[in-house]
């Protein structure tokens, strides 16, 4: 039976916890292959963000990559390997490196994290095509109700 001809009640019936892994790992996919066509990685870009005082970072102060790491840990995969994904930023002039080992983003590196962003527009775009904001809402809504039943918390 295709998933076209799963009836509503079948629907239903079925584990959430399978269709969230089958959405996370597709929109995952979705969106570092889109990031790679643009030339960068998503892990290049979180360690972008995590250095910038005009994004995540609270100070704009340097970070050690077991500190990037600790900071990513919600967010970062197992295959990441953030010291290699540095290592490009480093060569690309985006990053700099302390005698501590601190990781700074350089002013070439900011405005990369400028220009990297302005992709998420039609990435998402490209995700949420064919979904009304309503039924987006809704989902995101429903997902949540599925975290606190679950015990896990919503933030």
């Amino acid at each position: 039976m295709t998933p076209q001809q799963i009836s509503d009640a079948e629907l239903a019936g079925q584990p959430a916890a399978y269709w969230t892994g089958v959405a996370y790992e597709a929109l995952i996919a979705f969106t570092r292959a889109q990031q790679v066509a643009k030339g960068y990685t998503q892990p290049q870009f979180w360690l972008l963000r995590n250095l910038s005082e005009n994004d995540i970072s609270p100070d704009g102060e340097g970070m050690t990559l077991p500190e990037l790491r600790e900071a990513m840990t919600s967010y970062i995969r197992p295959e990441d390997d953030l010291a290699a994904e540095a290592a490009v930023l480093l060569e690309r002039g985006w990053l700099t490196q302390d005698a501590e080992d601190r990781l700074w983003l350089t002013e070439e590196g900011e405005q990369a994290r400028v220009d990297l962003a302005r992709n998420a527009p039609a990435i998402r775009a490209a995700l949420h095509e064919g979904i009304a904001d309503a039924d987006y809402v809704t989902t995101v809504k429903v997902l949540q109700q599925l975290i606190r039943n679950a015990g896990g918390t919503v933030a």
